[in-house]
């Protein structure tokens, strides 16, 4: 029985002025590969961006329930299309 890894092989270039700045926080933070540390950080950003995601549709649902409120109380006129 063979087992396929689902894990994809990414290649990518660095400036050796950055890649020397991820090694001296790579030991600092104790990781032990520049891969472990790569995932890591893609990780955190998906995570940040999924939070942006959620504060702005939260924050355009919370426009939305505005207006509605606006419209009933007649401050404003109800947008037709």
């Amino acid at each position: 029985m063979v087992l396929l890894s689902s894990m994809k092989n990414v290649s990518l270039k660095l400036e050796r002025n950055f890649l020397e700045a991820i090694e001296k926080v790579m030991k600092k933070h104790n990781y032990m590969t520049k891969t472990e540390f790569i995932r890591e950080a893609i990780r955190e950003k998906i995570r940040k961006l999924e939070e942006k995601e959620i504060i702005e549709d939260k924050d355009m649902l919370n426009q939305i329930i505005e207006s509605e409120r606006n419209i009933k109380k007649r401050k404003i006129k109800e947008l037709r299309y």
